[in-house]
């Protein structure tokens, strides 16, 4: 007879489990961008995300990295009484994500900006509850105080794809043309890890995630 054990083994089987609860019509276009190979947020990373938002309920979201508008769409469906302002730098992203805001009914409730995010949100006005960082890994840590000035105190930052490749945590050889990014990347997690106005933990959810709450 095997002896049992509660010790941590594989869990990756776990993903069945792990389908978004959003409508078939935004369904339809995330299948589309994932035939398409647009880089938007996979079904665990969209699951996890959605149920967090739905734990913290807020009323004003930023998301940096709108891509085709999959994500903003998701949580504007489970956070019906929030407000989202959502940055894209790459203008033909931007535009299908306007379209697809549209498409959805959801306009009214999400401001698409067009531009850089250093830039943008420099001139942002007020907090917000929740951010979801997914903009280029390389400006996480030179975005990090300015978010933490936009992040009301019991707030949340995420920061996605913080363990992509296994590079930050170590279990992939970096390659030399990325050292730079994985860099960064560390730069990040060591700081808000570090951070005593942070309570920060690093999930192995899709690519990583890094989920800060501001004391």
């Amino acid at each position: 007879m095997d002896e049992f054990s509660y010790a941590h083994r594989n869990t990756s089987g776990v993903n069945k489990w792990n389908k978004p609860d959003i409508p078939p019509e935004l369904q339809r276009i995330r299948d589309g961008a994932f035939a398409r190979e647009i880089p938007v947020a996979r079904d665990d990373s969209l699951s996890f995300l959605i149920a967090l938002a739905a734990a913290v309920r807020p009323r004003r979201i930023l998301e940096l990295g709108t891509a085709v508008g999959t994500t903003a769409a998701a949580l504007a469906v489970v956070c019906p009484y929030a407000h989202i302002t959502t940055v894209e730098r790459d203008k033909n992203f931007y535009e299908e994500a306007v379209r697809n805001f549209d498409g959805l009914g959801i306009s009214p409730r999400v401001c698409a900006l067009l531009g850089d995010a250093g830039e943008l949100i420099s001139a942002l006005e007020g907090q917000f509850d929740f951010i979801f960082m997914d903009c280029a890994k390389v400006q996480y840590i030179k975005l990090l105080p300015r978010l933490k000035q936009l992040l009301r105190p019991g707030g949340v930052l995420i920061a996605d794809d913080v363990l992509i490749f296994g590079w930050a945590s170590g279990e992939a050889e970096v390659p030399r043309k990325r050292k730079m990014l994985a860099q960064h990347i560390e730069e990040y997690l060591s700081a808000v890890t570090e951070d005593p106005e942070l309570i920060t933990s690093v999930v192995k959810v899709g690519d990583g995630m890094a989920v800060s709450v501001k004391k």
